[in-house]
């Protein structure tokens, strides 16, 4: 059975959510899912104005919480991490800027790896914020298995990279039903290349 780690930082919860998908379409696909969120790393108190981000904190801070040995343990990952001006968070880049230790041992490589993300506006930077993420995954000697074009949904959600939500401006978690397949499409790409790569 492959074994999917689904990693993912989220301030106000659209990567919450995103993350529980891909965690229920990899189960579907017959994947063992290990979902850890990325500790926040900005005091409550900064983001003590910001319904969404307060109550997102609060649902997931008892979780348990993604450590190198989660990436050891799987033979694919999936990360999540909002757009922060074409990037990965701070809070996500702290988290990979971590794994210095495994990267020299060579427990980051082979494995098979893909990204999801979500800004507040449509080319918000997301390409950009998930192209820079697989740049740190090809110095992991990882395998990238974005979605491309395989599958019809990619030409309505748009996003050979990966997956982009676009939350609008009034902040919704909502997710549409073409993030929704795309996100379904994703996880099973990523665990059937996984157990091709495996036999």
């Amino acid at each position: 059975m492959t074994k999917l780690a689904v990693i993912y930082y989220s301030a106000t919860g659209h990567g919450t959510a995103m993350a529980q998908r891909v965690a229920r379409a990899a189960e579907a696909a017959g994947a063992e899912v290990r979902v850890r969120h990325i500790q926040e790393t900005v005091d409550p108190s900064v983001f003590a104005h910001n319904p969404a981000w307060t109550a997102n904190h609060s649902a997931t801070k008892d979780l348990p919480a993604a450590t190198g040995d989660d990436i050891v343990w799987a033979d694919a990952v999936i990360f999540g991490s909002p757009t922060r001006f074409g990037s990965p968070s701070a809070q996500f880049r702290s988290f990979l800027d971590g794994l210095g230790g495994l990267w020299a041992q060579g427990a980051l490589a082979n494995k098979v790896y893909a990204g999801f993300t979500s800004s507040q506006t449509a080319h918000g930077g997301q390409e950009a914020t998930l192209l820079n993420l697989y740049v740190s995954l090809m110095h992991f000697g990882g395998i990238l298995v974005p979605p491309g074009y395989t599958d019809p949904i990619k030409f309505a959600d748009g996003n050979p990279y990966g997956v982009g939500h676009i939350t609008g401006p009034d902040n919704q978690n909502q997710l549409g039903e073409a993030t929704l397949a795309a996100l379904d499409h994703l996880a099973a790409r990523v665990v059937g290349v996984a157990a091709k790569l495996s036999r």
